[in-house]
């Protein structure tokens, strides 16, 4: 057995309970990667269907779904409606951008934070391209995601002070980040260590 394993907890969800856990951060902010290993260290469904797969689903690109979503409602509604209708069906890590504020019944709600920078540096290491049209992009992204949000839920997600964890995603890695979220859910009572 490595040394890595000694020191790592394993943990599972308490006999007799579901745990849901809510993660949310802007793009860039590893959203995806902890819930993905979270999910597995868990044994739980990963829920994270964004706009990214819808555009997979629709045929289009991600820029062309951002831009049909500035006057077509649906494009958010469905994603939105989806995921939180899959979460409420069992133990699951739901990640996406409004996973917080959406999934009213999580046990724990995180949010991830990083810096614009930061998030841009990340999005060229998993995309490539130029990094100041990645800024660019980011920050019209994230204006448009405000608006819509606003819009359609009156969601301000600039406001994430309720959350049960806010974690600098700069400061640690993925695994760092889960095992936070696993000993807070074990403080709490939803999981216990193998």
């Amino acid at each position: 057995m490595s040394e890595e394993k000694t020191n790592e907890e394993n943990y599972e969800i308490a006999k007799g309970k579901e745990l849901r856990i809510a993660i949310s951060g802007k793009s860039g902010c590893g959203n995806t990667t902890v819930s993905t290993l979270l999910s597995e260290k868990l044994g739980v469904t990963l829920i994270n269907f964004t706009f990214r797969q819808l555009a997979k689903e629709k045929g289009l690109t991600l820029a062309q779904v951002i831009e049909n979503a500035k006057t077509d409602d649906s494009y958010d509604i469905t994603v939105d409606t989806r995921q939180v209708e899959l979460a409420k069906k069992e133990s699951c890590v739901l990640g996406s951008r409004l996973a917080i504020w959406m999934l009213k019944e999580a046990d724990l709600k995180v949010y991830l934070w990083a810096s614009d920078d930061t998030r841009a540096k990340r999005i060229l290491n998993r995309e490539g391209g130029d990094i100041d049209e990645i800024k660019r992009f980011t920050s019209m992204r994230d204006s448009e995601d405000s608006r819509r949000y606003k819009k359609l839920y009156d969601i301000d997600n600039n406001d994430y002070s309720f959350c049960d964890l806010i974690i600098d995603t700069s400061l640690y890695t993925p695994e760092q980040i889960v095992e936070q979220i696993l000993q807070e859910a074990h403080k709490r009572g939803f999981v216990e260590k193998k």
